[in-house]
């Protein structure tokens, strides 16, 4: 069985394709930021590109970290021609889909383009915002790409040149009076600065799109796989108050809820879940967010240094060039620190996505998980330096 989270799917392809006054930005273009693992790409496979579908628009998908090594560019534009070709293809699922849901009337053909679809993208073929307002206009109806992982499509010349290219074909699509629908642009990706970068940097093709946090499971999520456990758990099976609250502490990651509740099948008959359950998520939740922290180990002790610095006060690092901070930082590490190097090291914290820029010299630890466990590393080193004689 498959959990769906259908109303906050409904919610947001309402937003897109037919939005209020105070959504229209979305048009600029909607990013979705969020750690990994927490059921970003199986929303949108499962959840929001069928509502988007059966609200009649036709939604490309692509993942760029189905193959990393591939130029991004190639991997846009191969999903965008297989999906001109299944429209044009008589009986091929998505063409089938629009006709019963929207006023498409094809007859027993496809949509005839123009163009040559294997010229789509390339040197000397159609552009992308010629293919696009060509497809709106024969499909009467929006056409919604989404690109998962979309921050690998950044600092390649290729990657560069593609979201340009998608700039300009919202630009060309949705500019247009009397247009029949509209170009929408969706990008997620779990590396949070630089999705964030996408938005609002100001040589970023998509600078003024709009930026959210993927919104994460919640307790109907935890209360779903509690009835699907509770069969095998029987007595074993943790309350939904406490479940929900180690979810929280794991990072709300389905795959680490689900390895704590197959613990718990190993606990003696007669033992209280409710006892266990809390020290067993705060286990693997250790465990996944040691991962991260040993990144942070690897760039060595001014690193740790910064990362403790931003962890303790929230976020906000100004003054962390000040020469007092910069005199705190020497001691700490035994050496001579400059604003260069503690510049340095949060690029390379940026650029791991360990921290995030959330305004004019004010960065944010990426995952609050992370956060988190780190503070808790501090708190127990600082009882036991208290402890030692």
């Amino acid at each position: 069985m498959t959990f769906h989270r259908t109303a906050l799917a409904d919610e947001m392809a309402q937003q897109l394709l037919n939005p209020s006054y105070l959504d229209t930005s979305l048009r600029s273009g909607l990013f979705l930021s969020g750690p990994r693992r927490v059921g970003k790409t199986t929303f949108l496979a499962r959840d929001l590109i069928p509502a988007l579908e059966n609200r009649g628009a036709i939604v490309i998908y692509v993942d760029l970290w189905s193959q990393p090594q591939t130029n991004p560019a190639d991997l846009v534009h191969d999903a965008i021609r297989k999906s001109l070709i299944e429209l044009q293809t008589p009986g091929s699922r998505i063409l089938n889909k629009l006709k019963r849901v929207s006023s498409l009337s094809v007859g027993g053909v496809g949509i005839k383009f123009s163009f040559q679809l294997a010229h789509v993208g390339k040197n000397g073929g159609v552009s992308l915002a010629q293919a696009f307002t060509e497809l709106v206009d024969q499909a009467n109806t929006d056409v919604v790409l989404i690109i998962d992982e979309v921050q690998h499509a950044m600092g390649a010349p290729e990657g560069d040149h593609l979201l340009h290219a998608l700039k300009a074909t919202r630009d060309a699509v949705n500019t247009r009076n009397g247009t029949v629908g509209y170009f929408l642009f969706v990008g997620t990706g779990s590396h949070r600065a630089r999705v964030q970068e996408l938005a609002v940097k100001g040589n970023q093709a998509f600078n003024g799109a709009v930026t959210h946090e993927f919104p994460v499971l919640g307790q109907d999520f935890v209360e779903y796989i509690l009835q699907q456990v509770r069969p095998t758990l029987g007595s074993k099976t943790p309350s939904l108050p406490v479940a929900e609250a180690a979810f929280k502490q794991m990072g709300s990651r389905p795959e680490e809820l689900l390895k704590a509740l197959n613990v718990c099948r190993q606990l003696p008959q007669g033992a209280l879940a409710d006892e266990h359950f809390p020290t067993i998520a705060k286990a693997f939740g250790a465990a996944a967010a040691d991962v991260e922290i040993q990144k942070i180990e690897a760039l060595g002790p001014l690193a740790e240094a910064v990362f403790s610095r931003i962890c303790n006060i929230g976020g906000n690092v100004k003054g962390s060039f000040t020469a007092p901070t910069l005199r705190e930082f020497s001691a700490q590490i035994g050496r001579e620190v400059t604003s260069g190097d503690v510049q340095g090291v949060i690029h390379l914290m940026t650029s791991a996505n360990l921290l995030m820029r959330v305004g004019h010299g004010v960065y944010g630890v990426t995952d609050s998980f992370v956060e988190q466990a780190w503070v808790t590393r501090l708190q127990a080193e600082d009882i036991l330096r208290t402890c030692t004689p």
